[in-house]
């Protein structure tokens, strides 16, 4: 299996210069392939520009441009031209799918903070001075730079990459490592329902309180971006220092928000797949649930529209958007493979609506957002508690029918 490792990295002053150079040649030669791509298509003979032959001119460009281009690692420029392709392909699967294209688009130097090596000891070497104290990584073209280690990279380096986040740099590595070995059974079976009043329910009783992180720093988040909003926009190299410090402290506000609702997620994910064998979730279609309401045209006054709930909805988007649920899902499928444990999505119709005690399913069961009563039964429970049992049964029933 592959795991992925994140280090903080400290350059020196220089090396820091030297590794801003290095994406923004990445990212002119990024730009550069893409124009020749629109180039070729808008050619009256729709030349077909590919991976391979832009790949190919990479060693006449390295020797054109000798300072900007010669001095980086030639496989970290074929990662490039590879990022690119695949850009390209995702374009014409969505056209071939009838979804929105989204044309590959040029890059800005602050939008281009990564560069990828396919492969440890080409152009980079991981722990390059292994007799020292101090973990370094080198790279062509930088040198050899302090990584503060926090914990052991286990199993074999295979490649290498150089993150920007703000102000600061990452090396993030993917090590190939055996499956470990799996948690011991622990009997249990759960189901969870994600909410926003409640980030997560289980089918137990259990509730797991939704941290809401960017409503916390929303203030702060308003006042930075209010401040942001006097300066007029420009680029990068054109802006004062009292305009980039204001970008700055909006990025590292937003910063602080992604690491939290990350740390929260990793934590509730660990804890589900220590204590159960099984884990039923509801497979949400979360794109399709923040969506923004279609517009309602008015038919007795043409041009104009009717209410279409667009002020809530943008309210229950943002908290969905607070609430992570996609990552969450991620990080707890990416643990319970990694554990040994088993992770399953089912169906969500119905799963707040319908009764675990006598199976009548009805909107009117569930009166109030907590509040479920059953109106054949008169069961009562609070409704993210029924919607997890039914998330139970409806997993325990999939995993029955599924073939050995």
């Amino acid at each position: 299996m592959m795991r992925a490792y994140k280090f903080l990295m400290r350059p020196t002053v220089r090396q820091e210069q030297a590794l801003g150079e290095m994406l923004s040649d990445h990212c002119s030669l990024y730009n550069g392939a893409l124009q020749e791509r629109r180039d070729a298509y808008r050619h009256p003979s729709k030349t077909n520009i590919t991976y391979g032959m832009q790949s190919a001119q990479l060693k006449e460009i390295r020797g054109f441009d000798p300072e900007r281009q010669g001095r980086w690692s030639f496989s970290s420029q074929q990662a490039t031209l590879r990022r690119l392709d695949k850009a390209f392909a995702a374009f014409f699967r969505r056209v071939k799918c009838g979804q929105t294209p989204g044309y590959p688009r040029f890059r800005g130097v602050n939008w281009f903070d990564t560069v990828d090596f396919p492969k440890d000891g080409d152009g980079c070497r991981w722990d390059s001075t292994p007799h020292d104290p101090v973990t370094r990584v080198r790279f062509q073209g930088v040198g050899h730079v302090k990584v503060h280690q926090h914990r052991a990279v286990a199993g074999n380096v295979k490649t290498v990459s150089v993150k920007r986040e703000g102000r600061k740099w990452f090396v993030v590595l993917t090590a190939e490592q055996a499956q470990p070995e799996p948690l011991a059974p622990t009997g249990s079976v759960v189901g969870i329902d994600l909410g926003i009043a409640n980030f997560l329910a289980d089918s137990g009783g259990s509730f797991v309180a939704g941290p809401r992180y960017g409503r916390k720093a929303a203030e702060k988040l308003e006042a930075a971006q209010q401040a942001l909003s006097r300066f007029p926009r420009r680029k990068a190299h054109d802006r004062t220092a009292n305009h980039q410090r204001a970008v700055e402290k909006v990025a590292k506000l937003y910063g602080k928000v992604r690491r939290q609702r990350l740390d929260h997620a990793h934590k509730t994910a660990l804890d589900l797949v220590r204590e159960h064998d099984f884990i039923a979730y509801e497979d949400l279609k979360i794109r399709n649930m923040s969506k923004t309401p279609a517009p309602k045209p008015d038919p007795d006054q043409p041009g104009n529209f009717l209410p279409n709930g667009a002020g809530s909805k943008a309210g229950l988007n943002r908290s969905i958007a607070d609430a992570g649920w996609g990552v969450f899902l991620a990080i707890l499928n990416a643990k319970a493979e990694s554990a040994g444990r088993e992770v399953m999505a089912v169906d969500p119709r119905n799963t707040s609506r319908r009764c675990p005690a006598c199976g009548h399913t009805a909107k009117e069961n569930r009166p109030t957002q907590e509040k479920f009563s059953c109106i054949s039964c008169g069961h009562n429970a609070h409704a993210d508690t029924v919607g997890a049992i039914n998330v139970l049964r409806a997993g325990l029933v999939r995993r029955e029918a599924q073939p050995a």
